[in-house]
Parts: C-alpha cells; sequence; structure tokens
C-alpha cells in the first residue's frame, strides 16, 4: 500500500480525495498535517488516520508516507511541491499545480533530481467517461472532428472564498477553464496553435469572473466558456461530419448530473447512451497515481503536459488583452 500524507485539511481533501484513497485497492491515508495540529488531528480521527503533524515540514521529514497529496491554495502548490519531492516523496499535487507554465520548469527539475513522480490531479483524465470519448475519437465514430464546444460554470461571489482571492491563486480560469482544456486535450492528443479570448474581472475581488474563449487545434477548433458568477452549468460536445458525442455532466457529474454520454449519428436516426455508474473518478486517480509510484506502467498526467495545459491558460490571458490571435 502507497501510504499518503495529505498536506493540509482543505475541503476538497475533505469530502473527495480523502474518502477516494481511503477506498482505494492500493494506498492509504497514513498522516494528516496542518498548521493547526488540533485540525490535523480532527481530521485523521474523522477517517481512522493513525498519524497527525502539526507542520508540513514535519510530516514531509516523517518516514511514515511515501507520497503527499497537496489541495493547499494555488498559490502554494510550486513551493510544497518542491518541498515534498526534495524530502523523497512521489507528489499528487491539485490542479492547477503552477499559475505559470514557466514555474513548472523548477517541478521538472526536482522531479528527476529525486527520482520520483510529481503529477497534477486531473481526476477526468481517469474517468471512464472521458475514456471512452477517447476511444470513440480514435474509432472514428463521429468521423473527422471538426468543432468542440464546451461550458463550465457556478455561482460563487463569496469574498472569503480562496477562487475570490487573487493573491491565492483564484481566478475562473485556473480553478475551471483547465477542465475544457485538458479533457480536450486528453481526448484527442492534439495541442492547440492559437487562441482568441475575452475576459472580465470582478471589480472588487480582481479575480478573472468570466472567459469565452476559441482555440484553433490546426485540425479542429475548440470553444468553450466559463464563469464563477453564472447559474451552474457543465457540457462538452465533439462534432464531427458522421456524428456528435455529447458528455452530459463531463467534470462533477456528481454535482451535475449522470455519468454518462450520448453518440448520436448524422441524421439523428440513431443514438447510444453509455452510462457509468458510480464511475468514482478520484478513486481510480488515486489507484493509477499509486501504481505508477511503484514502477507498474500506467498512464499519468505528466508534468510535461501540465505544462502545455498550461502554456494555453496562460495564451487565453495574453489573448484577452488584445485582438485577434495570440499564439499559444
Amino acid at each position: 500500500m502507497l501510504r499518503f500524507g495529505i498536506l493540509s485539511t482543505a475541503k476538497i481533501g475533505r469530502e473527495l480525495v480523502v474518502p477516494a484513497i481511503q477506498d482505494a485497492e492500493n494506498c492509504v491515508v497514513t498522516a494528516i498535517a496542518s498548521r493547526d495540529l488540533s485540525k490535523a488531528r480532527e481530521m485523521a480521527d474523522r477517517f481512522s488516520v493513525p498519524h497527525a503533524f502539526g507542520s508540513y515540514e514535519d510530516m514531509l521529514a516523517s518516514d511514515l508516507i511515501d507520497a503527499v497529496y497537496i489541495p493547499l491554495p494555488t498559490s502554494q502548490h510550486v513551493e510544497w511541491t518542491i518541498k515534498a519531492a526534495n524530502a523523497g516523496k512521489h507528489v499528487l499535487c491539485e490542479k492547477p499545480i503552477a499559475l505559470k507554465a514557466s514555474e513548472i520548469d523548477a517541478l521538472i527539475e526536482a522531479r528527476d533530481r529525486n527520482k520520483v513522480l510529481v503529477s497534477e490531479a486531473y481526476m477526468v483524465t481517469y474517468s471512464p467517461v472521458w475514456r471512452k470519448v477517447r476511444s470513440l475519437l480514435s474509432e472514428g465514430a463521429i468521423g473527422k472532428l471538426r468543432h468542440v464546444q464546451g461550458a463550465f460554470t457556478y455561482y460563487n461571489r463569496d469574498a472569503g472564498n480562496m477562487r475570490n482571492k487573487p493573491e491565492l491563486g483564484g481566478g475562473g480560469l485556473p480553478d475551471i477553464g483547465v477542465y475544457p482544456t485538458i479533457s480536450t486535450r486528453f481526448v484527442t492528443g492534439k495541442e492547440p496553435l492559437r487562441v482568441q479570448a475575452n475576459t472580465d474581472r470582478d471589480p472588487e475581488f480582481g479575480t478573472d469572473i468570466y472567459s469565452s474563449v476559441r482555440a484553433d487545434f490546426g485540425d479542429f477548433e475548440l470553444s468553450f466558456y466559463i464563469s464563477t458568477q453564472l447559474a451552474a452549468r457543465q457540457i462538452m460536445v465533439f462534432h464531427g461530419d458522421k456524428g456528435f458525442i455529447e458528455v452530459k455532466s463531463p467534470f462533477n457529474a456528481d454535482r451535475y448530473g449522470a455519468e454518462e454520454l450520448e453518440l448520436t449519428n448524422q441524421n439523428h436516426s440513431q443514438s447510444q447512451l453509455f452510462r457509468f455508474q458510480d464511475a468514482r473518478q478520484y478513486k481510480l486517480e488515486a489507484e493509477a497515481f499509486s501504481r505508477a509510484a511503484k514502477g507498474e506502467k500506467e498512464e499519468v498526467v505528466t508534468l510535461e503536459s501540465s505544462v502545455n495545459n498550461q502554456k494555453l491558460i496562460d495564451a487565453i490571458y495574453r489573448a484577452s488583452e488584445k485582438d485577434g490571435w495570440e499564439p499559444v
């Protein structure tokens, strides 16, 4: 069993990732760390985790763990990923792992020097829903892919929420803009060439709250919008000359609807609905990461892929400041 330490008591860890690791077949949570020992102990007791630490440094120095999961605010991801790698621990870090593509170079160096696995936690790439989309596209189920369309929105104006704090790495693009990009890249195996975009910022918070994006992948286009201040919605559609694939709740199926996708043919005379009951993408992510950390052959999100995804996000910000195309 790969022994995980959790670096902080953040909500995503409490509600989604720690339960998934505890339910996984090849890994377990052995320790929780917080700057407040009482909070670490409270969370450890909740999940029957044996060890609690009152500082991140103490947990990283411990031989009780083999890997860390980092759900800290985005602005702290690079710092603590490097510290964990330097401590000889494998790292599964929440997305986005960095706020600029250039920052990931230091993570690659730390990974290679310490001979550890470092991976950005894009749970969607482990989901059977997205593996099925990739398979259908590769089989030519919709013919030639011409356009991908997507949306990811929710409403949050809580001034205390990290998503609305620019100093913590808040904003719509870092939080949810990364999902239409990573999923499109994952299922097509293609990289964008250039991008056009419009982005609005909240006058009070200063964070980006809405973006409309058009990305040119050469053979096809990706167009999507994201917002942190619109009614909640998720959708991804892959449109080809022989049909289209609609992913109904592509990123958070438990909150946005059923885990399913629909394949419709050219003239709507036939459609197939693929349902994935209780796919549990966070559990699958933890198991795949653990196999890779042990040296088994496994597909995980590499830092090199993270660089390419962040390059697109960086280009969207630049494109939002100008008219016309911006190279990625």
